[in-house]
């Protein structure tokens, strides 16, 4: 089953300023994503309830949503993306 990803625009304009090598390998990393939501490794704590996967030294991190849509919440290198992603998930709340 193929599901649906929802991308901010923050996200979207992330990946357009990468280099064209590593946002090929985010492109084929976010269509893992989108055929098995399940791929990635659950995080804990503060952030329960997304998921991460591993792209080189970057991290898509994601949730899975109801009817086949996963929301990609960040995508960042590791040594920041997780303190990013929990001031981003505090603001929003």
């Amino acid at each position: 089953m193929q599901f649906r990803l929802r991308v901010t625009e923050e996200v979207a304009a992330f990946l357009r300023s990468l280099h064209p090598e590593i946002k090929r390998k985010i492109r084929a990393a976010l269509e893992l994503v989108a055929s098995d939501p399940s791929s990635g490794k659950s995080l804990q704590d503060e952030l329960q309830g997304l998921k991460s996967l591993k792209v080189g030294r970057f991290r898509i991190i994601y949730k899975e949503g109801s009817r086949g849509i996963t929301e990609v919440v960040a995508i960042g290198p590791r040594k920041v993306i997780y303190e990013e992603t929990y001031r981003l998930l505090k603001r929003n709340n």
